[in-house]
């Protein structure tokens, strides 16, 4: 048996509406016309779905079994429409990206633009190492999420983020020892920032382990292979914040700001800047970045 999706949603929408004539303008019909498409569905499953009196308008039983049906089918009926829709855009778009900008949901935001836009070709490039300043200046990419020192100027700030030294909660340092560092490959402007950080501080230190991901800086810090820089609200659980009695300096803000190539703002690149800004400066901050409960601060054993 075929329910038409316009007598599905007139029964939802006099149910919604709690009566006929609100049901009608909501559907932008006459009330007659509503009328009309619950008796043809009432006819067409064999039982009444409305009790009618009048003082008020309630769903039988049938009624309120067959609702519930009736708005998943239009949820459906939705979800189709959506997801094999004309796409409004067509072409390619290049875009490189941090692997710590949104954490563990920016491929579920990137899976949101590509469905939305079935014609448009993504390539999208994402490490903790790239400089993706240097790649849209050579023109490898036409869109960017960029990490770099706080107050540079180009581009559109996305977010700030202030950064502290850390390492396992057992981390230790003997004195006069060598202070090990986690870091990742160059280029990486978290490795040279670290590694600036200590230029003048007379702290002896040398690269205790090495990584292109992030996941693997993080392993070998909460292992006690070494120290490293990360933001502050990305710490996990087993980390502490290195304190003063370790004598490291304090780290410059660093920040988020997405560019774009000479040529690089067509539509495409565009439609899926929106998506980043709005993604990384929602209510509440980045509203979709992975949260990590907050770690203790440490001193020096």
């Amino acid at each position: 048996m075929d329910f038409a999706p316009e007598l599905l949603r007139a029964l939802v929408a006099v149910e919604e509406a709690g009566g006929f004539t609100r049901a009608a303008e909501r559907l932008h019909l006459t009330q007659s016309a509503v009328s009309h498409q619950i008796r043809r569905l009432e006819e067409q499953v064999g039982r009444p779905l409305l009790v009618r009196t009048t003082r008020k308008l309630a769903l039988t039983e049938d009624g309120e079994d067959f609702l519930r049906h009736a708005r998943q089918i239009l949820q459906a009926h939705a979800a189709l429409a959506q997801r094999f829709q004309i796409s409004a855009l067509a072409g390619s778009i290049r875009f490189g990206v941090p692997e710590n900008f949104l954490g563990d949901e920016l491929p579920q935001l990137l899976c949101r633009f590509a469905r939305a836009f079935p014609a448009v070709r993504l390539e999208a490039s994402v490490s903790v190492c790239q400089d993706f300043s240097a790649r849209i200046d050579n023109g490898e990419l036409d869109l960017a999420v960029a990490m770099r020192r706080a107050g540079e100027s180009g581009g559109t700030v996305l977010r700030r983020q202030r950064f502290v030294w850390a390492a396992s909660e057992d981390f230790a340092v003997l004195p006069g020892a060598s202070l090990p560092l986690a870091l990742s490959n160059p280029p990486c402007l978290c490795r040279a920032v670290a590694i600036e950080s200590l230029a003048d501080t007379g702290i002896e230190w040398h690269t205790g382990f090495t990584s292109a991901n992030l996941h693997g800086l993080r392993a070998a810090m909460l292992a006690g292979l070494g120290a490293s820089i990360i933001a502050d609200d990305e710490l996990e659980p087993g980390m502490k914040v290195l304190g003063s009695d370790y004598g490291l300096p304090p780290l410059p803000d660093l920040e988020f700001a997405l560019i774009w190539s000479p040529g690089g703002k067509t539509p495409c690149a565009r439609e899926l800047g929106r998506l980043i800004s709005e993604a990384a400066q929602g209510p509440g901050g980045a509203t979709l970045r992975r949260l990590r409960p907050a770690a203790r601060t440490g001193k020096a054993d």
